[in-house]
């Protein structure tokens, strides 16, 4: 029985810019895990979605690119339309595997108003040594904003609750591209919803394409957006305070 064939309807969104080397794979790989994949194509001029014809996946695509949040939040919107009660996102370009996709939902079991974040703790000796200190750098600065520890808030694969897309809409904006996925955490701990890690491997190939995030300028970019976030709340002492206990 698939994952998504309970009366619980799963979605899975797949965002694609540029991807026809693997997207194709990690649609079929998610499809075993439930009927509804929405795979959003970006603006691809590389073939992706020929990759796709005769998956019965549902398609959507955006004439131009406009970035990864622009392209999450048209699969959100997609999803919710279809009543999905829980949203996975999976990056196209092999990083995440699919088959990960029950451990996200028992957590979410557990932990039914999280975010579940499958966090890459296990083997990140094989990252790239920029990648990884971007990815701590920022997630001491939106831990701090969200007032928690958040021990991988740049991990693309989640499971998010329904209820929590439909409380929130952020700026999708193309230059907010990798901000959306930093700021969502911030405003579901106001919101009310924090995250939960499930512990996976850490997967980096050598011989895959250079990754869309740029270590400087993106992790730039979400540094001024929490600052933002900060200042609005008088730079949040409460939130320092409470992730230097966390240790």
């Amino acid at each position: 029985m698939k994952t998504g064939s309970t009366a619980e309807v799963l979605a899975v969104v797949i965002p694609a810019f540029n991807e026809a080397a693997t997207v194709a794979d990690i649609a079929s790989r998610a499809l075993k895990q439930t009927d509804l994949v929405i795979v959003v194509d970006d603006g691809s001029t590389d073939g992706t979605a020929r990759q796709l014809i005769g998956l019965p996946v549902v398609f959507l695509k955006h004439n131009q690119n406009q970035g990864k949040a622009a392209s999450l939040q048209t699969g959100f919107d997609y999803a919710l339309r279809q009543g999905a009660k829980k949203i996975i996102t999976l990056d196209a370009d092999g990083q995440h595997q699919p088959e990960e996709i029950p451990r996200l939902l028992t957590a979410s079991e557990l932990h039914p108003k999280k975010i579940i974040i499958a966090a890459r703790l296990k083997r990140q000796e094989s990252a790239p040594k920029s990648r990884l200190f971007a990815n701590r750098f920022a997630n001491f600065w939106i831990s701090w904003a969200a007032g928690y520890r958040i021990s991988d808030s740049q991990s693309g694969f989640r499971l998010y609750p329904a209820a929590l897309l439909k409380k929130i809409r952020l700026n999708v904006s193309r230059n907010r591209g990798f901000v959306f996925e930093s700021e969502i955490l911030i405003e579901a701990a106001r919101a009310g919803y924090r995250s939960y890690p499930v512990e996976i491997h850490a997967i980096y190939h050598p011989d895959r394409r250079a990754s869309h995030y740029r270590p400087v300028s993106d992790t730039a970019k979400i540094v001024r957006m929490v600052a933002g976030k900060l200042f609005s709340r008088g730079m949040y002492p409460q939130g320092l305070l409470a992730i230097l206990k966390d240790k």
